[in-house]
């Protein structure tokens, strides 16, 4: 079976707009339509799809689970962190060792997003 690259992601958010907003800033997603059951897709010029639809929970996730963008350099990783510090998003958890510099921030519907550099990754 030939390899595949993985191609959307679908989010249950709490805040469209707060999500929205986050993943077009700090991700270069945009909106780029609405399905019939009122999902929000998002695509970035990756060709990488996010699909946001509506939920009231509160999120219960395993602290594990997080998904992740990789940055061009450790200083873009600085960068993002000091723009996530800035805008005073919760950090949770940073590294910057030689082989890696990452950091992870909670998106508005409390998902866990790294960001992070390696050398050969």
């Amino acid at each position: 079976m030939a390899h595949r690259p993985l191609m959307h992601l679908a989010l249950a958010v709490r805040d469209e707009e707060a999500s929205r907003r986050f993943y077009e800033r700090y991700f270069g997603f945009a909106a780029v339509r609405r399905a019939e059951d009122g999902t929000l897709m998002m695509r970035n010029d990756d060709g990488f799809s996010l699909a946001l639809g509506p939920w009231d929970g509160e999120a219960r996730l395993p602290p594990f689970l997080h998904h992740g963008f990789r940055a061009e350099s450790p200083e873009a990783v600085r960068a993002y962190a000091d723009g996530f510090r800035s805008e005073g998003l919760e950090l949770v958890e940073e590294w910057d060792e030689p082989g890696y510099v990452g950091v992870k921030v909670r998106d508005p519907s409390g998902y866990v997003v790294e960001v992070s550099w390696e050398p050969n990754g």
